[in-house]
């Protein structure tokens, strides 16, 4: 039974973790195809794209947690912390090679993305369990819910 949970707690973290990036990713694509965004491997120093693609991010990133929470089976703000926390770490590592390895926009962008990492994974678990609130006080047939 132990086992099963512990699978089942890997899971949530790397569904949320994993949901962040393959969702980030094909949006890039598609910006990138779209010719929104420079060609692969070029920098992509105009603010606006830098401030369009931390937008979509952060959205992300809060669905992650969400997800996390939901998939988590027990103590769903532990798993979205964890996620949260992989994810500042990532972006963190991303942030100092960005700033100090290659030249791929302005500074501000990674910095963001590592600093918003926690926040936005931890308010996604804060709505899934208002949610999870929130439809349990209506199924609640007292008179006092």
């Amino acid at each position: 039974m132990k086992n099963r949970l512990w699978t089942r707690s890997a899971l949530a973290v790397v569904a949320g973790f994993s949901s962040v990036a393959v969702l980030s990713l094909v949006t890039d694509q598609l910006l990138h195809v779209l010719e929104v965004y420079p060609p692969w491997g070029e920098p992509m120093r105009d603010p606006g794209l830098n401030a369009l693609a931390l937008s979509y991010r952060l959205l992300y990133t809060l669905l992650g947690g969400y997800l996390t929470a939901s998939l988590a089976p027990r103590a769903p703000m532990r798993h979205v912390a964890a996620v949260g926390i992989a994810g500042f770490i990532a972006g963190s590592a991303g942030a100092l090679a960005a700033i100090t390895m290659a030249d791929l926009g302005p500074d501000w962008y990674p910095i963001a993305l590592a600093v918003t990492a926690f926040p936005c994974v931890w308010l996604g678990g804060v709505l899934h369990r208002l949610r999870h609130a929130e439809g349990e006080a209506r199924d609640d047939p007292s008179p006092l819910a």
